[in-house]
């Protein structure tokens, strides 16, 4: 058996091309029976003009050529220095030695030798000596698959991306092709200058502070996406990775960046904030397909993109160019923007508003054709010039636009209001969260009597907040707002607990309000089947009042809750019923057992005869239809008097009692 020395050798000389010349047949044959155990392909050459020959001639080039020295016709020598002649160091060369060759031993290492074998070969010093050529072959020959890798990488990232060095001080020493291409200059005008040439003035020095700590001081990899400017003053966007690169004292002595173009990636949104950014005095107009929603209902998204795309490469000449826009910002979702600065458009408020009306005339004439499509379009505009919030006045000048179905509104100042209404609401959710992190969120019960006994046969159940001033909070003030953070679901936790306890301190039903979110959120929705079960002795006295809504998306889901809870002996009572969004066939699918009258209706019930006869319509469905009914904002005698007449079942308001705690 090999040893591992024997082994780690054969695996070294497997790949490995060798050239054996010798002239003894007794010694070439003695030789190759051991440099067979090691080596797969062995040429063998009998002099050394032959071995020339075969190194010169052979199509995959040799490796490693053990030769010896005496040889005929060419010796070993003159061998070695002429295959060192066509190629000096990419072949390895062990020169076989007997004690007698002693005195060629300094030719030999003049003519470029790499070791000695003595002969005759044994093992002890061939291993080793084999080993130490080898692995400098296999090194050798990773150093040039290395090398390959890198001349590769080196072409194709030459061809795909935007290079650059810089000395230690940040003067360009060297540009490739594509760096001269994307900016405009010429090699010769960048190098020896200084990297800010190509700065784009929207990037400001400060912008930088953060790149230079890290490649400089912390000598670490920088990446960002920055913001350049060609010669001719075009801007564009590159993502950046800039390296330092460090001698062996750890000191830099370069910096080089790899850049890749991501101009035509950059949303035309943030090319837009940039250029509002760096011009703080602009004028700013937006413009919005009218009725998109009903646009992108009729097409397919395809469709929509490519109508959305037609139009916006119209609109520059659509819109009568006094000022010499350039170009037009799509902001998607069929909305566009016009920006120019301020130094550049002089116009007023009524010059501008005069050019809108005839770019949108202009627009009025246009036929988008895309594939078999016509479509007719229509837009809408708002424009604004100032420093502050800019863009968030044009947006809201949109939406105010869309909504009360004005062609061009100016827009200036609108997002100071909506910026307070912000504020408030941010305040009011602090206060909600307060409030319930100090079990602030309590639940007040108003009576409900019935109209022949003027017993209270019902409560009831609303949600109150405590502030941090102490001071009682309707749920008018921050339900709606708590709708629109997590808070809301917590609230009406907290409402449900409250109620059905209730069911403990009286005797009464609880009436308890539940909207379309409550019953199509499965937390809620669970968390009340849940309590439910807890107080399912007493869940008979439980009512749940569902407000009539244009909110509810999922009719079937609503019917089946109602179907559940009823179960339970759970009674359906419909809110605020007579206005709104009253339907009488989706009140049958329900099968509610009470109607709660609209306040609104009752308050003027003695002096609208409108809301009378709505009223008395009501009760007599009611009646044919054995459902009880609920008169709310019963103020006064005389409106308990006149619902009692007309046949209502109950009351609720404060001519019995105001909502108090139990």
């Amino acid at each position: 058996m090999k040893n591992v020395s024997s082994e780690t050798l054969m695996h070294l000389c497997e790949n490995i091309k060798l050239l054996y010349v010798e002239d003894g047949k007794d010694e070439q044959h003695t030789t190759l029976s051991i440099l067979k155990e090691f080596f797969n392909d062995i040429t063998v050459a009998s002099d050394g003009l032959i071995g020339l020959e075969y190194y010169q001639q052979s199509t995959q080039p040799y490796e490693l050529v053990i030769t010896d020295i005496a040889l005929p016709i060419l010796n070993g020598i003159e061998m070695i220095e002429r295959m060192r002649q066509k190629n000096c160091c990419e072949i390895a060369i062990i020169v076989l030695v007997s004690q007698s060759d002693a005195s060629h031993f300094i030719q030999t290492i003049q003519a470029g030798a790499d070791g000695y074998l003595l002969k005759p070969l044994v093992l002890d010093q061939l291993i080793p000596t084999l080993t130490k050529i080898t692995e400098k072959i296999k090194q050798k020959k990773e150093n040039q698959s290395t090398m390959m890798l890198l001349e590769q990488y080196k072409m194709i990232t030459n061809k795909s991306s935007i290079i650059s060095k810089t000395d230690p001080s940040g003067i360009i020493t060297y540009v490739n092709d594509k760096f001269c291409q994307i900016s405009g200059y010429s090699a010769n005008e960048l190098l020896g200058k200084p990297h800010n040439i190509i700065r784009h003035p929207d990037m400001p020095k400060s912008a930088f502070e953060g790149f230079w700590d890290t490649i400089k001081n912390k000598k670490e990899t920088w990446q960002g996406v920055v913001k350049n400017r060609a010669k001719n003053g075009d801007a564009y966007y590159v993502k950046t990775t800039v390296q330092p690169i460090l001698n062996t004292e750890g000191e830099i002595e370069e910096y080089i960046a790899l850049r890749h173009d991501i101009t035509a990636v950059m949303s035309d949104k943030k090319q837009l904030f940039d250029f509002l950014e760096a011009n703080k005095l602009a004028v700013l107009i937006l413009v919005q397909i009218e009725d998109y929603n009903t646009l992108e209902k009729f097409y397919d998204t395809a469709s929509v993109q490519k109508i959305e795309n037609t139009f916006g490469k119209t609109l520059l000449y659509l819109m009568p160019n006094l000022w010499g826009f350039q170009r037009v910002y799509n902001l998607e979702n069929g909305l566009y923007a016009f920006a120019i600065d301020r130094r550049s458009c002089r116009a007023s408020e009524q010059e501008i508003y005069a050019v809108l009306e005839k770019f949108l005339a202009n627009v009025k004439d246009l036929i988008i054709k895309v594939d078999t499509i016509e479509y007719d379009i229509s837009a809408i505009c708002s424009f604004t010039y100032g420093v502050f919030r800019i863009y968030e006045d044009a947006k809201i000048g949109i939406e105010n636009a869309i909504q009360n179905r004005q062609p061009i509104v100016y827009a200036d100042g609108l997002s100071g209001a909506e910026y307070e209404t912000a504020l408030k609401n941010i305040e009011t959710i602090h206060t909600i969260k307060i409030a319930i992190d100090n079990q602030k969120i309590i639940s007040y019960f108003q009576p409900i009597v019935n109209n022949k006994t003027l017993q209270v046969e019902k409560y009831e159940s609303l949600v109150r907040l405590i502030n941090e001033n102490g001071e009682l909070i309707s749920p008018f003030h921050f339900l709606e707002i708590a709708k629109k953070g997590r808070y809301y679901s917590k609230i009406t936790k907290i409402v449900l607990d409250n109620s059905f306890e209730a069911l403990l301190k009286s005797k009464a039903e609880i009436s308890i309000n539940l909207s379309a979110f409550d019953i199509e959120h499965e937390d809620i929705k669970n968390y009340i089947f849940t309590l439910l079960k807890q107080y399912h002795k007493d869940a008979h006295r439980i009512v749940f009042e569902l407000l009539e809504s244009e909110n509810v998306r999922d009719f079937k889901a609503t019917y089946r809750f109602i179907q559940d809870v009823k179960e339970f002996g759970v009674k359906i009572a419909i809110d605020d019923f007579g206005t709104g969004y009253s339907n009488f066939e989706r009140l049958l699918d329900y099968q509610p057992d009470i109607l709660k009258i609209d306040g609104s209706l009752i308050r003027h019930l003695l002096t609208n005869q409108y809301n009378r006869n709505i009223v008395e319509t009501i009760v007599v469905f009611a009646q044919k239809q054995k459902m009880k009914t609920v008169a709310e904002f019963v103020e006064d005698e005389a409106i308990f008097l006149a619902v009692k007449e007309m046949g209502i079942d109950y009351s609720q308001g404060y001519a019995f009692g105001k909502p108090e705690l139990f």
